[in-house]
């Protein structure tokens, strides 16, 4: 007879595991199904974490997640390394079909899967992840101060960041592929009436340069990343290559520091159409709550929150996740 488990817990990260701390030293036994990749998260491609409480010195992404996976284990959690394909409901329980064609039955279900960053998808794009090409403004905004950033993308978030930023860079160029903005008018005005920032429109980049020169940091300190860098990757980003979407003119500008900011995609779609997801796929909760549309299912991390995507408050979401479900389960009984 197959085990029925109070508490699933799909997706790893610091929402995962901090769920993961509080439900085993509730005595809940929570399972965790990492995924078949590199379990914790987008903190495991990242170097150097400024940012986190309690690590003064900054501490590098992957250690972070294996100390949170460590203390997690130390109350009792066991993991899958398998990805979850489809979760349907039966009677009061759930059951999840995994990859590997087994199933698990539970009562109770957390998702902190994360989301997943766009990307520009050009050449020296992911070679130059971690030196000089970012994510995450407020990850990575400091480490260039006084030198020339670009913001790519249009809409609110893309707008934030780079007014953000020019509290850092000597300049901060935003590029938009069209003439019209899907930011709101209010932040296209801030913008504006930045003396820091320029608005390049109707304009896409088509290529990252970057060179090993002898100004460059010895150790990379870099928030987001993506994976798959080369231990060989150039130093530092140096400029772009762009093209008018109109003309098809072709130029180049310098900058040191490339942020991509076209939006996220929240990873999500095995939930569907159990689990309420809004028009971009990030899940429903109730509220302050991380309750979902479904009894027993919790919901926390970057696959709920569309405005901060921090560690930290991923933390904080895994906690309060995991505390509904307590909540839950003694309801039950």
């Amino acid at each position: 007879m197959t085990q029925l488990h109070d508490v699933l817990i799909i997706g790893s990260g610091p929402a995962g595991y901090t769920a993961a701390i509080y439900l085993g030293r509730a005595g809940l036994h929570p399972l965790m199904i990492t995924g078949s990749l590199a379990p914790g998260g987008q903190l495991v491609n990242t170097t150097e974490v400024e940012n986190f409480p309690g690590f003064p010195e900054g501490i590098l992404g992957p250690e972070l997640m294996d100390r949170m996976r460590e203390q997690a284990e130390r109350f009792g959690l066991e993991s899958i390394a398998e990805d979850v394909t489809r979760v349907e409901r039966i009677d009061s329980m759930y059951r999840v079909h995994l990859s590997d064609d087994s199933t698990v039955d539970t009562r109770s279900i957390i998702v902190s899967t994360g989301s997943k960053f766009r990307t520009l998808d050009v050449p020296g794009e992911r070679e130059l992840s971690g030196h000089g090409v970012s994510y995450c403004a407020t990850c990575d905004g400091f480490f260039f101060r006084n030198k020339p950033i670009v913001v790519v993308g249009g809409g609110d978030s893309a707008f934030e960041e780079a007014l953000f930023l020019t509290r850092f860079g000597s300049s901060v160029t935003l590029i938009h592929r069209r003439d019209q903005f899907r930011a709101s008018q209010i932040m296209v005005d801030r913008a504006k009436a930045n003396p820091k920032l320029t608005l390049l429109t109707n304009t896409v980049v088509t290529a990252v340069h970057g060179s090993a020169a002898e100004a460059a940091p010895a150790k990379p300190r870099i928030g987001l990343t993506l994976a798959g860098n080369s231990p060989a990757a150039p130093a530092h980003v140096t400029s772009i290559s762009t093209r008018n979407t109109q003309t098809g003119e072709e130029g180049t500008l310098d900058t040191n520091a490339v942020f991509v900011a076209i939006g996220h995609t929240p990873a999500t779609d095995f939930l569907k159409p159990l689990v309420q997801t809004d028009d971009d796929g990030y899940i429903v909760v109730d509220g302050d709550s991380t309750r979902t549309n479904q009894p027993g299912i919790f919901a926390a991390g970057d696959c709920v929150d569309r405005t901060y995507r921090q560690a930290i408050s991923a933390a904080g979401m895994g906690c309060r996740a995991a505390l509904d479900a307590q909540h839950y389960l003694a309801q039950q009984q």
